[in-house]
């Protein structure tokens, strides 16, 4: 049978448009998806698994996974009834915050938490990278499905310095294009954000202007000047650039894909004009090598095909889980999402993880509960 696949980006925007963003994203799993289909192996197929009784997860963080993590929770529950599992999107400086206080099961983050994070924690973290992708210079200019932007051209986009769309930075670039003279509005987070943090991270090695008007980091002080508007999490920007003729705003791939909105190819470390999509996201992963706390921070790559804004997305789960049968839980809850949830990953506008990298996550990860163990296909 089938599984049950719907855009969650697109329900995310229209959420918000309808005024519900400021509550946050979320899903809970109550057994009302159509049941997926199990993959080879023993632990989704053959013997149903035990959880010993109904068991409730609870996550937050990042956006930039969010529909594609929504989409698990609700398959999985299809093959694992007793499982449910309630993820928010809530941004990941968030998730960090709710992660260590405790109030969560688990958390997300497009940036790996750093050593004084991960200090502050009382039962340990253990930091699992589940998903990649692209973050896009997403736009609304109709009749223009094709922009090329050079690395002036996008900095100064995002310091203020260029304020119109025809700016001959922008049109020098694009000779066959008839660019307006529209305003820009520049949409960025108006929440503490992994996509934020990755963005201007980026964003900082490319540029010395944005690097000394805006710097880095998971919230920034955006320009005065031009025309600067703040939007909650990727599904926030993604609905004002729908709005906004003249708009563009930074938002995970997936949320272009998925709402149609088009976005700029830019020009990368190499000088080459590259658009984001699997295989220049996946350019760019094959240069990392992920160290042994599997945490890589993916700066502008020199490669030739490479895109420059690429990023590893993250659960966070404690060392050690008190109630047993939550420890055993996690453990189902990443297995699905390092097997079957990696075939859902291409058409929600991820990049699915090679499985030497799934091998090391499942070893990071086996450690939870004695009484289950997690198995790569």
């Amino acid at each position: 049978m089938p599984k049950f696949k719907f855009d969650l980006r697109l329900a995310a925007s229209l959420m918000l448009v309808a005024g519900v963003a400021a509550c946050g994203g979320g899903t809970t799993t109550d057994g009302t998806a159509t049941e997926g289909e199990a993959m080879e192996g023993e632990a989704m197929e053959g013997e149903a698994i035990a959880l010993g009784g109904d068991v409730a997860l609870t996550g937050a963080g990042a956006s930039f996974p969010a529909p594609l993590y929504q989409n698990w929770f609700i398959n999985l529950n299809g093959e694992v009834p007793e499982l449910q599992v309630n993820y928010q999107s809530v941004g990941s400086g968030a998730g960090v915050e709710q992660f260590l206080a405790e109030t969560v099961d688990f958390g997300a983050s497009d940036t790996a938490m750093k050593d004084d994070e991960i200090e502050k924690s009382a039962r340990g973290v253990i930091m699992l990278p589940m998903t990649a992708g692209s973050i896009v210079f997403a736009y609304n200019l109709p009749g223009i499905d094709e922009l090329k932007l050079s690395r002036e051209a996008y900095s100064g986009i995002t310091t203020g310095a260029i304020a119109t769309w025809n700016d001959p930075i922008i049109a020098a670039d694009n000779p066959d294009v008839e660019l307006p003279s529209t305003p820009i509005t520049f949409v960025h987070r108006s929440d503490g954000s992994g996509t934020t943090a990755v963005f201007t991270m980026n964003m900082v090695a490319i540029s010395p202007e944005f690097e000394s008007a805006i710097g880095e980091g998971k919230s920034v002080e955006w320009p005065k000047i031009g025309n600067f508007i703040g939007a909650k999490g990727n599904e926030g920007i993604t609905a004002q650039i729908q709005q906004i003729e003249g708009a563009m705003g930074y938002i995970e791939y997936g949320y272009a894909t998925q709402n149609n909105i088009p976005f700029a190819s830019i020009e990368n470390k190499a000088g080459n004009f590259v658009l984001a999509n699997d295989e220049t996201a996946a350019s760019t992963l094959a240069n990392v090598d992920l160290p042994d706390n599997l945490r890589a921070f993916i700066v502008d790559d020199a490669g030739a095909e490479s895109y420059p804004f690429v990023t590893y997305s993250w659960l966070m789960v404690y060392e050690e889980y008190p109630d047993a049968q939550k420890a055993k839980a996690v453990e189902v809850m990443i297995e699905y999402g390092l097997n079957q949830g990696q075939e859902e990953a291409a058409s929600l506008g991820y990049v699915p993880l090679p499985k030497n990298v799934r091998d090391r996550v499942a070893a990071a990860a086996d450690v939870l509960s004695p009484d289950y163990t997690i198995t790569v296909r």
